[in-house]
């Protein structure tokens, strides 16, 4: 049996993983290295953050991911099937891992947030 997700540790050992498998992902990858080119360094420390403040309320995060999104959309538009990816990936990384309540909150968190954020890019570009 896996353990739950239950501290900072997790969460950087599941967002680590995660991006690892994205950075090589056909689908979604590209978005992340050519696209947004994101600086990793920069990157890593902000999603453990976010994730840890959602999950536990340990951490402190401060930015605007929805605004991100949008400039990023407006740089290269970003479509349902990357949002699907994107939630593949992650909740099967996320089950790989851990299983439990929190792992659970952590992967319906995921899917909402991705699906609003699917949803409100949408409805800019139309």
């Amino acid at each position: 049996m896996k353990k739950d997700l239950e501290n900072g540790s997790d969460v950087k050992l599941l967002i680590d993983s995660f991006y690892e498998k994205v950075k090589q992902d056909s689908v979604i990858g590209f978005i992340f290295t050519d696209v947004a080119k994101i600086n990793w360094e920069h990157h890593l420390p902000r999603m453990y953050s976010f994730w840890e403040s959602l999950l536990f309320g340990t951490a402190e995060f401060t930015g605007n991911p929805m605004e991100v999104h949008i400039k990023l959309h407006h740089m290269f538009p970003l479509q349902h099937d990357h949002f699907v990816q994107w939630k593949k990936l992650f909740l099967e990384n996320a089950d790989a891992l851990f299983e439990g309540v929190k792992t659970e909150e952590l992967k319906s968190r995921a899917v909402s947030i991705a699906d609003l954020m699917e949803f409100k890019l949408k409805s800019i570009s139309s």
